[in-house]
């Protein structure tokens, strides 16, 4: 889950991260109000969107009053930076700013461990420099045994470049993101730019944050209130509700299978039978993994019909665990919770075990909208041709 960077912000303050003081804003006059909690000085007006590149949008705005305050919000509510509409801002305090620098940790996964990234070239798109100048990036190995400790941090700021009167702050900086990066369960923790400012202070000017959801339901329960669940997709909420691992993707052919390996088969397998169909391809990731019955299958069902996009939905099912008899039950139940609700056609493919038993269940139940597939290749196809159709 990736954070706003206000929600970021307070979560540094929480941990002891230097943080200008900051006011979140989904109103003009919410802005001016913020401004003038700040002390009516100088503040910046920033546009709250999960993605980068806001500053070249527009969407980072000084202002030098309350009223002016009011105004940059004003301009900035309800742009569109990069499909992001700015439903809200953050006022922040100002900053007098003698350098920038930039410092995120991440999980490494092709490693299998943490990457500390640092530079004394803050502010500027940091995958730019990583190509342009990879020296100026110091890239740090993070043992997840040990982390990122006193020593690791002054590797950190040696490797980094930083000047000598410049490290012990800097360190200590990087001491207190490691804690947010660990006790919050993130899988990132980025600021760009940690500055110093004229007087001295190391301070985190910016901040980008991402959860492991993993961790959230378990050790984190108060980060549900950090889901950003306006701008969530319906169905993926829907989804989420239901315990059900879906992804919304682009297309028109509804994907259920069990096992995250088999469905991302199913959706190669369909994009290329898609091909020669007019280009329709999968409309969603939906695992529903080994306990495929009745109400399970009913739920993502109901998730995929309710899609507008979709025109046909391909089950594609290997019996294990739940053999497929249990599977096809699953469907003629679903179908049968779902009534008038279900109105797209179902092609469904079973294999392994118990799968004549289940094919002879789904045979016998004869529903108009069940079609049943030999194999998987098979079954994209007929699913794909389906959609097409149904265009």
């Amino acid at each position: 889950m990736d954070l706003f960077e206000y929600q970021a912000r307070d979560i540094f303050e929480k941990h002891g991260v230097p943080v200008l003081g900051g006011v979140v804003a989904t109103t003009p006059e919410e802005a001016r109000a913020g401004a003038e909690k700040l002390g009516g000085g100088t503040v910046v007006v920033k546009a709250q969107v999960k993605t980068g590149g806001r500053g070249k949008a527009g969407g980072v705005k000084l202002a030098h009053s309350p009223d002016e305050a009011a105004q940059k919000a004003e301009e900035i509510l309800g742009m569109d930076i990069k499909g992001h509409t700015v439903h809200r801002v953050m006022v922040a305090a100002g900053a007098k700013i003698a350098e920038e620098f930039y410092f995120s940790v991440l999980l490494d996964r092709s490693n299998r461990n943490y990457l500390a990234m640092c530079s004394v070239e803050g502010g500027v798109e940091i995958e730019q420099l990583a190509v342009e100048r990879p020296e100026a990036l110091a890239k740090v190995a993070v043992d997840p045994i040990v982390g990122i400790d006193e020593a690791k941090a002054a590797e950190i700021v040696d490797a980094a470049g930083f000047a000598d009167e410049l490290k012990a702050p800097v360190a200590d900086a990087i001491l207190k993101l490691w804690t947010v990066f660990t006790a919050e369960d993130a899988t990132l923790v980025e600021v760009n730019p940690l500055v110093r400012t004229e007087d001295g202070a190391i301070i985190a000017l910016d901040g980008k944050v991402t959860l492991d959801e993993n961790a959230s339901e378990v050790r984190h329960p108060d980060h549900e209130a950090l889901e950003d669940k306006e701008s969530t997709d319906p169905l993926e909420a829907k989804a989420k509700a239901n315990g059900l691992n879906y992804v919304k993707l682009d297309g028109e052919v509804g994907i259920i299978g069990n096992g995250a390996g088999l469905v991302m088969s199913t959706l190669d397998v369909v994009a290329y039978a898609g091909e020669e169909h007019g280009g329709v391809k999968p409309a969603n990731f939906l695992d529903i993994g080994g306990g495929a019955n009745a109400q399970v299958m009913a739920n993502g069902l109901d998730v995929i019909l309710h899609d507008p996009q979709v025109k046909s939905v391909f089950v594609n099912v290997f019996g294990g665990i739940t053999a497929c008899d249990e599977v096809a039950k699953g469907i003629v139940g679903a179908l049968e919770i779902l009534g008038d609700e279900a109105t797209k056609p179902l092609v469904v493919r079973l294999d392994g075990n118990n799968v004549a038993l289940g094919r002879q269940i789904l045979a016998d139940a004869a529903h108009p909208l069940v079609t049943l597939a030999d194999t998987m290749d098979g079954g994209a196809d007929t699913a794909a041709a389906k959609a097409a159709a149904a265009a």
